[in-house]
């Protein structure tokens, strides 16, 4: 045991994965999602415009 094997050793590099091609499914899929994302934004955009859609809780009248 010599004095540089002390400590970590280094790991192996592991070959980078190769990037599968998408097939029609998973660009369909994608594709979707990104409508689905569009609308939600409007729908959040047009939401915060109008005020308060629930005042809160139970109004009391000023009557005793």
């Amino acid at each position: 045991m010599s004095g540089r094997e002390g400590g970590k050793k280094k790991t192996l590099k592991q070959p980078k994965k190769q990037a599968k091609g998408m097939d029609e499914e998973d660009k369909a899929f994608k594709q979707q999602q990104k409508e689905e994302q569009k609308k939600l934004e409007e729908l959040k955009a047009k939401a915060t415009g109008k005020g308060p859609l629930a005042t809160g809780g139970i109004k009391k009248s000023g009557k005793k």
